[in-house]
């Protein structure tokens, strides 16, 4: 496959640079896959596509406030990092910019010195591990002098950081958002909870790979990142549990799709475990274990929108977000949303 067969025309103006004022109150595009019907709907309107015996299956990662800007120590030049993964205690593995300036062996100081960060070498893909020196808890530092690490489509600042965050966040760890999730509302959940669908919590922490589009003209021959995941024994259970009794698993966004079928078994059956998945899902993978899927609309040429057409067919989804473009949806990160039925 190419590459280039994943590209479509998207207007600058339909990028979201702010989320929606009310979570729920972001568009929905309804695709039905045996029929190729779309329907225009308000997100809040997804409970009525759900069923009860259903599983929806959320990713309960946290973003962490992880762009820091500070100054080179010993000429105080501008430096920014932006934290990728942890590697213990007090060293992670960052990107920086400008990349000439970070060093192996110079510090950098962020908030008058509130918290020091030392260039310990150089990664593979051209970022730099990094030791931190700081009194106190780091966690309360970062949430102090960090910045949420928008994509570098969005150029407006965001004013509530809370807004980059799903309500359901718990487990700190992600470089960014599963931005499927931002449309959901604690009162949404409890309604679909109350309508007997069980919502399920798996873990996947985003990187940024997510957001690099692939560069490779065959689609082939693209490195997929690296990404942190954890399904839980009672989540496997749960998950079985509403396959058995005829339910379908409903996935809020692409990161518990990868999740999931990392897990799963040609059976369909879901097994708890955890640890690094690189699954690159595109046109002829066979889901296993996904029956449905909520999820905004994605960067032309990128793995995301790879994985969407896997799930209903490449030209089926460039039909689908032509026509999301004409109806004028908002696209990516802050954008509408698509339930793929």
């Amino acid at each position: 496959m190419n590459t280039k067969d994943f590209y479509y025309d998207l207007p600058q103006e339909l990028i979201a640079q702010t989320p929606a004022p009310v979570r729920d109150e972001s568009r929905l595009l309804v695709y039905h896959r045996a029929s190729g019907e779309m329907e225009h709907r308000i997100f809040r309107d997804v409970i009525d596509y759900l069923n009860p015996g259903d599983a929806l299956v959320i990713n309960e990662t946290r973003v962490l406030p992880a762009r820091l800007i500070g100054e080179r120590e010993d000429t105080g030049g501008a430096m920014e990092f932006l934290l990728l993964r942890r590697v213990n205690y007090d060293t992670w593995e960052t990107l920086v910019k400008p990349g000439k300036r970070a060093k192996t062996g110079v510090t950098f100081s962020f908030g008058g010195g509130r918290l020091r960060a030392t260039v310990l070498s150089s990664t593979e893909d051209g970022g730099r591990l990094v030791q931190f020196h700081f009194d106190g808890v780091f966690e309360e530092i970062l949430d102090e002098l960090g910045q949420m690490p928008l994509p570098p489509y969005i150029t407006e600042r965001l004013e509530d950081k809370n807004r980059y965050q799903t309500v359901y966040a718990k487990e700190e760890g992600s470089a960014a958002a599963p931005t499927a999730g931002l449309h959901f509302t604690p009162e949404l959940l409890e309604r679909i909870r109350q309508k007997g669908v069980d919502v399920v919590p798996v873990l996947l922490h985003v990187g940024l790979g997510t957001f690099r589009p692939v560069k490779e003209e065959r689609v082939e021959d693209h490195h997929m990142h690296s990404e942190y995941y954890m399904v839980t024994p009672e989540a496997a259970d749960r998950l079985n549990a509403a396959r058995r009794r005829g339910g379908r698993i409903v996935c809020v966004g692409t990161t518990s799709v990868r999740t999931l079928e990392t897990v799963a078994t040609e059976d369909g059956v879901v097994h708890p475990g955890s640890g690094w998945t690189q699954i690159f899902i595109m046109p002829g993978y066979r889901y296993k274990a996904v029956d449905a899927l909520i999820t905004n609309f994605h960067l032309p040429e990128s793995t995301l929108l790879m994985l969407v057409s896997a799930f209903m067919g490449r030209e089926n989804a460039l039909h689908m977000y032509e026509t999301a473009v004409q109806m004028r949806y908002r696209f990516f990160s802050f954008g509408d949303a698509t339930l793929l039925l």
